[in-house]
C-alpha cells in the first residue's frame, strides 16, 4: 500500500537511507588510502573499490528476486548489518587480502541496500510522484556523500583511520529501524506475464540510454573519489571531495525541479553527461598544471552535477519504463549502472594511471563520457 511521499514509511526510509549511506560514505575514499598505506599501489588501490563494486553488483542482480520472496525490510535490514558489521575490522590489518575480504561482505550488503531503497521509492508513492520522490531520496542519498565524503580524509588526518572504521558501522543503527517499516510484499501486476513480454521488448531497448549514462557518470566521479585522496592534498583532496558531493546533491535537485516544473523529465541526461565530461576535462587541466587547487575543485564540482542530473532522470526514466511489476528490475538497472560504473572508475582509470599518470585516467573518463553522450538522448515513447 502507497503511504505517498509524506507518509511515515516514506520518511523512515529517508532517515534509514542517511544512515546507510553515512558509512558508506565515510570508508569510500578511506579504504583505498588505507590500502596505500598497507604498500599497494594505484591499481591495488582501486582494486579495493573495484572488488567492493563488483560484489555490490553481482548481489544486485539477484536482489529483485529476494524482493518478491522475502520483502523489502528483509533485504534492506540484512543489507544494512552486512555493510556495518564488518567495517571496523579494517583497522585489523592494511594488507590488500584483508581489506579485500571486509569489502567484499561490504559489498553484499550495499547491494541488497541500493536496489531495496530505490525500489521502495517507487513502492511506497504513486507514479505521479516518482520524480520529487526521487529527489528527497537523493538528498538522503547525497546529504551523507556531501559531509561525511570529505570528512573520512579529514577525520583520518586528525584522529587516525581507526576511527573512520568505527562510523563505518552506521548502517547497523538503520538496520534497528526496520522493524517500524511497513511494506507489503510485491505483487506482479495483471498482465505481466509472458504475453506482456513481447510489448515490454521496446521498453527495454529504452533502458540503454539510461543505463550507459549512469554507467559513465559513475565512472568519472568513481575515478576522482579514488584517486583525489591519493593525489592531492588533504586540504584540496577534501575540498574537492565535498565539491562532487554537493555538485550530485544539486544536481538531483534541479533535475527533480525542472522535471515537476518544466515537464523536462527523460531529457536531463544528455546535458548532465555533457556537464560531467566537461568537469573530467578540467580535471585533466588541472593535472597538467601540477594539480592546481582551484580548477581541481571545479571540476570535481562540475561532475558532481552533471552526474546528478542524470541520476534522477535516469531513475524516473527507468520506473517510467518499467512500470510497477518493473519497480525492482528498473532500481537494479540503475544501481547496477551507478555502481559498476564506481568500480570501473576505480579500476580501469587506476590501471591507466600506473603506467601513463593520473591526467591520461581522468582524459581517459572524458572520452568515455563523451561517446556515451549521443546515447543519452531523449526519445519520445521510449
Amino acid at each position: 500500500m502507497r503511504a505517498g511521499i509524506d507518509g511515515a514509511a516514506f520518511r523512515l526510509l529517508l532517515v534509514a537511507t542517511v544512515l546507510a549511506f553515512g558509512g558508506y560514505s565515510l570508508l569510500l575514499p578511506v579504504v583505498p588510502l588505507w590500502a596505500t598505506r598497507g604498500g599497494a599501489g594505484p591499481l591495488g588501490a582501486g582494486i579495493t573499490t573495484g572488488v567492493l563494486m563488483a560484489v555490490t553488483v553481482a548481489t544486485q542482480s539477484a536482489t529483485p528476486w529476494l524482493l518478491r520472496r522475502l520483502g523489502h525490510r528483509w533485504v534492506l535490514g540484512v543489507g544494512m548489518v552486512l555493510m556495518g558489521a564488518p567495517s571496523p575490522l579494517f583497522a585489523l590489518s592494511a594488507a590488500l587480502g584483508p581489506v579485500l575480504a571486509v569489502s567484499t561482505l561490504r559489498g553484499i550488503g550495499f547491494g541488497l541496500v541500493t536496489v531495496a531503497g530505490s525500489a521502495l521509492v517507487a513502492e511506497l508513492v504513486a507514479p505521479a510522484e516518482h520524480a520529487r520522490a526521487a529527489s528527497r531520496f537523493g538528498l538522503a542519498v547525497g546529504l551523507p556523500l556531501l559531509v561525511l565524503l570529505p570528512a573520512g580524509v579529514a577525520v583520518v588526518e586528525v584522529f587516525g583511520f581507526t576511527a573512520v572504521f568505527v562510523g563505518g558501522a552506521l548502517p547497523l543503527l538503520g538496520a534497528a529501524l526496520m522493524p517500524l517499516l511497513r511494506v507489503g510484499r510485491v505483487r506482479p501486476v495483471a498482465g505481466s506475464g509472458p504475453a506482456e513480454a513481447v510489448g515490454a521488448a521496446p521498453r527495454r531497448r529504452g533502458e540503454a540510454g539510461p543505463f550507459l549514462a549512469m554507467l559513465a557518470c559513475s565512472t568519472a566521479q568513481g575515478g576522482l573519489i579514488t584517486f583525489v585522496p591519493v593525489t592531492g592534498t588533504a586540504t584540496a583532496a577534501t575540498i574537492a571531495l565535498f565539491a562532487t558531493a554537493a555538485g550530485s546533491l544539486g544536481g538531483r535537485w534541479l533535475a527533480g525541479r525542472l522535471a515537476d516544473a518544466r515537464g523536462l523529465g527523460g531529457r536531463l541526461q544528455l546535458p548532465g553527461v555533457a556537464v560531467a565530461a566537461a568537469g573530467m576535462a578540467a580535471e585533466v587541466v588541472a593535472v597538467l598544471l601540477g594539480g592546481a587547487p582551484l580548477l581541481l575543485v571545479a571540476g570535481a564540482a562540475a561532475v558532481g552535477v552533471g552526474f546528478g542530473l542524470v541520476q534522477n532522470d535516469s531513475l524516473v526514466q527507468l520506473f517510467a519504463l518499467g512500470g510497477p511489476a518493473g519497480y525492482g528490475r528498473a532500481s537494479a538497472i540503475w544501481n547496477i549502472a551507478y555502481d559498476a560504473g564506481t568500480g570501473l572508475g576505480a579500476v580501469a582509470l587506476g590501471a591507466v594511471a600506473g603506467p601513463f599518470g593520473f591526467g591520461a585516467a581522468f582524459a581517459a573518463g572524458t572520452v568515455f563520457l563523451l561517446l556515451v553522450a549521443p546515447l543519452a538522448r531523449w526519445r519520445h515513447g521510449r
